[in-house]
C-alpha cells in the first residue's frame, strides 16, 4: 500500500518552486514598489504561514498597493475594505436579504456576501471602526469561517487579512484590543524611503509608464507550500531560545529580565513563540535552508513582538519603546552555541 506522506524527493522540489516563485514575485512587484524588500518578505513569509498581518506606517508609502500588487502576482482573489466609524459587522460579512421567488412567488432570505469572501482582504485603516465591528474579522480569522444569522459560511482558502494603521493620526480612532493584535502573527512596520530611493520613485511614478503584473503562483501551491514550511525541522535549541525570548518579556514570570519589572506591564503570549518557529521556517526556506537557525529567529523577533508587549506608564514617561524592550531582550537572552547558522 502506497504511503500519501510526501517524500524528501517531493519536498526537494518543492523548496525549489517555492525558492523560483520567491524570486519571480519579487522581480514583478520591484515593478511597481521601490525598495522595500524587508516588507515584502515579511508579508510572503505571513502568507507562507498562513497568518494574518498588520502593516503600519504613515499615507503613502504604497501599503495598498503593495497588497493589491501582491494578489495579482499570486493570482489570488483581492477586495479592500476602507474602515470608517459608521461600518457595520454586516457590510465585512455579508447580510440576509428578502428575495421573491419569481416562479413560486415565495419570499425566502438569500445571503449576499460581503467582501470578506475573498482570498486577501486589506483593512485599511482598520483602527478607525468601533471594536464591534473589528470584531467581526475574528471568526474569519480564526476559523476560516462567517457565521450571519446561525448560519455557518466556509471561507475560500488561502484567507489572509493583513491590516493597515496609521500610527501619526489617533483622533477618533479605536485602537484594536491586545486580544484582537495578538492573533495577528506581525506588526510590519513600513517607512520612509531613502533619498534616493525617493527620488527614483518619483521619477518613475511621474511619467508615463505600462506596467503589467504577471502571475507568477497559484492558491493552490500557496496552500502546498504551508504544508511545507510545517516540515521544516526545528533544532530543539532553537526552539528553546525562541521560549527563552518570548518568556524574557514577561515581568515577574519565570525566566523574566529585570528590567521588564521596571517597564513592562504585559509581555508577549505563547503565541509569539509559535509564531517565531512558524516564521523561521518560512524565512529559512526563503533562504535557500530546510532548517531554522538562530539568526532567523533574531531576524523576526521585532515584527512578532512588537504588538505584544505593553509598555507601562514609567516606560511611556522615560520614552522608552516596545521597540527597546526587544533590544534588551535579544541582547541579554544567552545565545546557543547551536543553531547560530543563518
Amino acid at each position: 500500500m502506497e504511503s500519501n506522506r510526501p517524500t524528501l524527493a517531493n519536498d526537494e522540489q518543492l523548496v525549489e518552486r517555492l525558492y523560483e516563485g520567491y524570486r519571480q514575485i519579487l522581480r514583478e512587484l520591484r515593478k511597481v514598489i521601490i525598495a522595500q524588500d524587508a516588507v515584502i518578505d515579511q508579508v510572503i513569509i505571513s502568507l507562507l504561514v498562513g497568518a494574518h498581518s498588520m502593516i503600519t506606517g504613515v499615507p503613502g508609502l504604497a501599503k495598498t498597493l503593495l497588497i493589491k500588487s501582491l494578489a495579482q502576482v499570486l493570482d489570488l482573489s483581492f477586495k479592500r475594505i476602507q474602515f470608517t466609524p459608521d461600518l457595520m459587522p454586516a457590510d465585512i460579512t455579508g447580510t440576509d436579504i428578502i428575495q421573491e421567488d419569481v416562479t413560486t412567488g415565495r419570499r425566502e432570505p438569500v445571503f449576499v456576501k460581503g467582501p470578506i469572501f475573498a482570498n486577501i482582504l486589506l483593512a485599511d485603516e482598520i483602527n478607525r471602526t468601533p471594536p464591534k465591528t473589528q470584531a467581526a474579522l475574528l471568526e474569519a480569522m480564526e476559523e476560516l469561517q462567517v457565521t450571519v444569522q446561525g448560519n455557518t459560511y466556509s471561507m475560500e482558502r488561502p484567507f489572509f487579512v493583513l491590516a493597515t494603521q496609521n500610527p501619526i493620526e489617533l483622533e477618533g480612532t479605536y485602537p484594536l484590543p491586545e486580544a484582537q493584535l495578538d492573533r495577528f502573527m506581525f506588526n510590519i512596520v513600513i517607512d520612509y524611503l531613502s533619498s534616493e530611493d525617493e527620488h527614483k520613485m518619483v521619477t518613475i511614478t511621474t511619467g508615463e509608464r505600462d506596467v503589467r503584473l504577471e502571475p507568477v503562483l497559484t492558491g493552490a501551491e500557496i496552500l502546498e507550500f504551508q504544508k511545507l514550511v510545517r516540515r521544516v525541522p526545528v533544532p530543539e535549541s532553537v526552539s528553546r531560545y525562541a521560549v527563552a525570548l518570548v518568556r524574557a518579556s514577561r515581568p515577574g514570570q519565570d525566566g523574566g529580565l529585570e528590567f521588564t519589572k521596571e517597564y513592562v506591564s504585559w509581555g508577549a503570549s505563547p503565541r509569539a513563540a509559535q509564531y517565531l518557529i512558524l516564521a523561521g521556517k518560512a524565512r529559512a526556506l526563503l533562504c535557500g535552508r530546510f532548517n531554522v537557525s538562530i539568526g532567523d529567529v533574531q531576524a523576526l523577533a521585532y515584527p512578532v513582538m512588537r504588538h505584544r508587549i505593553l509598555v507601562n506608564f514609567h516606560a511611556e514617561s522615560q520614552r522608552v519603546t516596545t521597540e527597546d524592550i526587544i533590544r534588551r531582550v535579544l541582547q541579554e537572552v544567552p545565545v546557543p552555541k547551536s543553531g547560530l547558522m543563518d
